[in-house]
């Protein structure tokens, strides 16, 4: 073999190895990827499974005249949370602690969130074991678990809920800590309670920071520095912290402790199909992703000697008709044709805030 043979066959085979010196990670990476996304799809699978309970033997609201098809139609759903841990010791259902009512509107990519205090005074449904009554919204869950607290806001909003989505404090603690944090500008400082309302374990200054799920868990639910309006307000800047964090690509690795929350400490009547589709919408959405934030108007009441949130019926009717724009659906109170004030809006691809306008 001649040498110029010989140096273009070396040629070759150093060519070669650097294409596969290339190549093979790279393959590597796609099965890697693909064995793991096939393994969270099935672990996703078995925990929504788990963590599927339905209130209207699958059907929907009564308020609609059709299914509503997820990341297709606009939808509604209703955020539930409550205090079911073990210092509680609840033996049936335990009260609502923060109930959030929220609209996806598919076209303009705008997520909705409603807080609704839990000492708003509204008409409760009766049920089997309980007769109708006046009392706050926050009984509802006591009374008759996610069924009821779903009727309940669909009554007071004449708007219908579409899914629900229950949360206990376990699971919101092990979702901010599975994504490694959320960042969120603490709007005032102050000392609370953990998890294991331990008095004072957790202070809080003003300003932005990073929080652990105990640290989310206090500005949720601390309450008596100021009032329920507020608190809400809190929920929603958590809430939209922990949507961002979620779409973050440095995110996906820990979906899986995330699943593995979902399936022991959460019920919602969404299948995992729904989910994926929700999930899929998010993502691909991500930099067109916006939360906005919205609260009902009312004032300080005492009935019987109870404390009550009395709500204004017609910052109420406004919202609702708000809320109902968002969703394409008809207005419920078409002689309060007026939008709401008090609404922010977060843009989660870049995570700017515009402040409240009264439209």
């Amino acid at each position: 073999m001649s040498d110029l043979r010989q140096n273009k066959h070396k040629k070759f085979r150093r060519r070669r190895i650097i294409l596969f010196s290339i190549m093979i990670p790279i393959m590597l990476i796609i099965m890697v990827v693909s064995v793991y996304a096939t393994y969270l799809y099935s672990k996703g699978e078995n925990a929504f499974d788990k963590a599927f309970s339905s209130i209207r033997d699958g059907k929907g609201s009564d308020l609609r005249t059709k299914n509503v098809v997820a990341a297709k139609d606009n939808m509604s759903f209703l955020i539930i949370g409550v205090d079911d841990s073990d210092v509680r010791n609840f033996k049936g259902n335990a009260r609502s602690d923060a109930l959030l009512y929220g609209t996806l509107n598919i076209k303009t990519h705008a997520l909705t969130l409603l807080s609704i205090p839990r000492d708003s005074y509204v008409l409760v449904p009766g049920t089997e074991n309980s007769t109708e009554q006046w009392t706050k919204i926050a009984h509802a869950h006591a009374y008759g678990g996610p069924e009821l607290s779903v009727k309940t806001v669909e009554n007071t909003l004449q708007l219908p809920v579409d899914k629900y989505v229950r949360f206990n404090f376990t699971s919101f603690l092990e979702i901010v800590d599975a994504l490694g944090g959320i960042e969120v500008d603490v709007p005032v400082s102050f000392t609370e309670q953990d998890s294991k309302d331990k008095a004072g374990a957790i202070t809080l200054k003003k300003g932005l920071q990073e929080l652990n799920g105990e640290q989310a868990l206090a500005l949720a639910r601390t309450r008596h520095i100021d009032n329920d309006i507020e608190r809400g307000k809190r929920q929603q800047l958590v809430i939209e912290a922990i949507i961002k964090k979620a779409l973050q690509m440095g995110s996906i690795s820990k979906y899986g402790s995330i699943i593995d929350t979902v399936g022991n400490n959460m019920k919602t009547d969404m299948d995992f199909e729904t989910m994926m589709s929700l999930a899929k919408y998010a993502i691909n959405n991500k930099d067109d992703f916006k939360v906005k934030s919205i609260n009902l108007k009312g004032a300080d009441s005492t009935i019987d000697n109870i404390y009550y949130y009395q709500l204004d019926n017609e910052e109420l009717h406004k919202t609702a008709n708000t809320l109902a724009k968002e969703l394409d659906f008809d207005l419920p109170f078409p002689d309060a044709t007026n939008t709401t004030g008090d609404e922010v809006t977060t843009d989660t691809g870049i995570g700017t805030e515009t402040p409240a306008v009264t439209p």
